[in-house]
């Protein structure tokens, strides 16, 4: 139970600094509006705000499911193959080097500006990440444990899924726990270049109609989407590593 008071008090520390700088600085609403008229947005919105959760939510967890699957495919494949680490991991690298805001309107062009640039784009976002994580730790398997294997006669593809793949779980894990807080923000950058739903469109609506507390309704809706994603996921793995 006592784990939960932090990051109660971090919340509460959050919107007392807030609130703080909101008469400090004596901003107006239309700049920096009050926690409180953002709760009051809202509940006079939820309706609004619930459809277009809905969206970005699903455009998420299609992310999420692909990038790890892809993920954790590319890593196999990068330890069982010398050619494809040859190959592929400069292209990864450079992958890496180009600006996500680049590629979004590229994927809306290709795409169009329904959810599948939206979920590639999340793709995008979280497939390196899933991939160096559990690729390293594939490689970085105790030795002891190889040379177990390998006087035992173990073939290299036994050896890969009875001792690499259990070895390397934890950094798999730690990847799937990043990709869950970077989906949204695949998603959300998609929305913003090209898109007619989802919280990055209410957003950018929002924002165009001087309704900054409505923006900060949905910009705190996407984060509690982001934590609660991330403490499911934590959850969940969690209990694997427990089981196994």
């Amino acid at each position: 139970m006592k784990s939960w008071y932090y990051p109660i008090a971090s919340i509460i520390s959050i919107i007392l600094i807030w609130q703080l700088g909101v008469w400090i600085s004596s901003a107006p609403s239309y700049i920096l509006p009050a926690p409180l008229d953002v709760v009051v947005s809202f509940i006079d919105n939820w309706q609004l705000i619930l459809e277009h959760t809905i969206v970005t939510l699903t455009e998420v967890l299609l992310g999420l499911f692909f990038g790890v699957l892809l993920g954790f495919i590319t890593a196999l494949y990068l330890e069982s193959s010398k050619t494809a680490v040859l190959f592929l991991r400069p292209i990864l690298i450079f992958s890496q080097a180009i600006p996500v805001f680049a590629l979004a309107p590229l994927l809306t062009l290709w795409l169009g500006y329904g959810i599948l640039s939206k979920v590639v784009m999340a793709i995008l976002i979280i497939y390196f990440p899933v991939t160096s994580s559990f690729y390293d730790g594939l490689t970085k398997t105790p030795s002891s444990f190889l040379d177990l294997a390998k006087t035992m006669g173990s073939s290299k593809r036994r050896t890969l899924y009875v001792i690499k793949i259990p070895a390397a779980t934890p950094n798999l894990f730690s990847g799937i726990r990043l990709a869950a807080v970077y989906a949204p923000i695949g998603a959300t950058i998609g929305e913003w270049v090209g898109s007619s739903q989802g919280l990055g469109y209410l957003m950018l609506l929002a924002n165009g109609r001087v309704k900054i507390d409505l923006m900060f309704a949905a910009l705190l809706t996407l984060g509690f989407i982001s934590i609660g994603l991330y403490g499911f996921i934590s959850f969940i793995l969690r209990k694997l590593t427990l089981r196994s």
